[in-house]
């Protein structure tokens, strides 16, 4: 990148797994050995662009963390953020934390993410404020109302799955977060896209899949031999 910009990376682990139905947070699972947080985390870490890490947690849950940290021998400065009622909440928690130019954003429970979307994703802030890494839709996506009648079929070559990480100019995102405070969204490329400021999409692959259900474990298992 030009003129090297300070890049915070913020890791997701506050969730609550309600899907998992485990009652336990599945980003503490262990898959070949290790936590499911630690995969992601290491290769946060171990990204040259990334100067600060900042993971975002539940209160209860900070001493996991910790644990975590020091068997994963994470020596970049990591800060811990409480997290709030929902996702939006506890990323907004996290930007207040970090004066950084770039923020890239990351689900704890996507284990299997590479190098190159991390680092394609900052080098995309030359030239967009707002970023994600995405795979084309295998599948026709449908539309439907409340009523699940189908008011829209997606042409399918437009089509993308939506994955992190997602990174984006800090200031920006911060803004659009304080603006939008009160609309509930599922990632933070909506809060762009609600101010028309433009959100590239780069393509990733198949295998970054989020961990949901205890049944995505056994598939992560074979993925990270």
């Amino acid at each position: 990148m030009k003129n090297q910009k300070i890049v915070t990376a913020i890791l997701l682990v506050a969730g609550n797994s309600t899907r998992y139905g485990q009652n336990r947070n599945k980003n503490f699972e262990k898959i070949n050995g290790k936590t499911v947080m630690s995969y992601s985390l290491k290769t946060f870490h171990e990204n040259p662009y990334i100067d600060t890490i900042i993971i975002g947690i539940k209160k209860e849950e900070s001493s996991i963390v910790q644990e975590i940290l020091e068997e994963e021998n994470i020596t970049k400065p990591t800060k811990l953020v409480i997290g709030g009622k929902s996702r939006q909440e506890t990323i907004y928690n996290c930007l207040q934390e970090t004066k950084a130019d770039i923020v890239i954003i990351h689900d704890g429970a996507r284990p299997a993410i590479k190098q190159k979307y991390i680092s394609e994703c900052i080098e995309s802030m030359e030239e967009v404020k707002g970023a994600t890494i995405g795979v084309p839709s295998k599948d026709t996506i449908k539309i439907t109302n409340e009523n699940n009648i189908v008011i829209q079929t997606t042409k399918r070559s437009n089509t993308w799955i939506v994955q992190t990480p997602q990174c984006f100019d800090r200031k920006t995102l911060l803004a659009m977060h304080e603006k939008y405070k009160q609309e509930e969204v599922t990632d933070d490329c909506m809060l762009l896209e609600k101010n028309q400021i433009p959100v590239k999409i780069l393509e990733g692959d198949y295998t970054n899949i989020k961990i949901t259900t205890y049944e995505d474990i056994h598939i992560m298992k074979g993925l990270l031999t």
